[in-house]
């Protein structure tokens, strides 16, 4: 689910419809938009609150945007328009053949009952998502709860991060390895660390043996990674109990042509 789901996620990173949205508003940046957008269903919290539901950006990161990005324009505001340009984009991908099929409503529905099915306990983020309406358009509607159940994933993710003693610094390293990169620190979500800060973190993982002297993975740090992302599919599959295993198939035979779609485009 997934990998069925991600691409349609990604287009409000990757394609332009959501940051041209963003930018019409005010906003002086791209991460004063996207914080301002995808911490929205929180309510208007402290940079703290955001920081530590978000985990993985570094210390001052956050207070960079918020709260002055929601005294530039409020977070609903800002949310409509994130959400606006991100079914746009899905829209445009897609064609109007795909977008306006029965496939796709079907699909919308499916991923809707997953993504408000799931208990919010301990999962910020999702929560917050979960108090929001649900579109009634069918793209804006799968766009929705494909993005609510990335948002559900990723606080269990956090959670297993957290179980496991890896930083969010920590786990962009991981994430370097894992996708070839090397050396890791110059992996685009971490280059910009202050040197002295990235030597620490390297120096972390090395002591505790995840990382070896050349910055390439160990053994037990390739199954240190491996072990975060099986408990991570494990606490992402609760919203798809609501499902029969019928409407489980069918929803992967709906999303198939979709997420091909998107992919083929790179979710540009």
């Amino acid at each position: 689910m997934f990998e069925l789901l991600e691409p349609i996620c990604l287009v409000t990173y990757l394609a332009g419809e959501s940051a041209e949205e963003l930018t019409a508003l005010g906003h002086r940046t791209y991460w004063d938009g996207y914080f301002a957008s995808r911490a929205a269903p929180l309510g208007r919290v402290p940079a703290e609150v955001v920081d530590a539901a978000f985990y993985s950006f570094a210390d001052g990161e956050v207070a960079r945007h918020i709260p002055s990005a929601w005294e530039t324009v409020p977070p609903e505001t800002s949310f409509a328009s994130w959400r606006r340009g991100s079914a746009a984009s899905v829209r445009r991908i897609l064609g109007d053949g795909l977008a306006d099929s029965p496939g796709l409503a079907r699909a919308a529905d499916l991923v809707t009952v997953a993504a408000t099915s799931a208990p919010v306990q301990g999962r910020v983020l999702y929560a917050g998502w979960r108090a929001l309406p649900v579109p009634s358009d069918p793209v804006t509607r799968l766009w929705h709860s494909a993005t609510m159940l990335r948002e559900h994933r990723g606080d269990g993710h956090v959670a297993v991060l957290l179980g496991t003693g890896i930083g969010g610094a920590e786990a962009h390293v991981l994430s370097a390895l894992e996708m070839g990169i090397h050396p890791p620190e110059s992996f685009g979500r971490i280059h910009h660390l202050p040197r002295e800060r990235l030597v620490e973190v390297m120096d972390g993982l090395r002591e505790r043996g995840l990382v070896d002297a050349g910055g390439h993975f160990t053994d037990a740090g390739r199954e240190t990674k491996q072990r975060i992302e099986d408990l991570t599919d494990e606490l992402a599959a609760a919203p798809y109990d609501a499902l029969s295993p019928a409407e489980l198939d069918e929803l992967f035979a709906a999303l198939e042509p979709l997420t091909a779609r998107l992919v083929a485009a790179g979710s540009r």
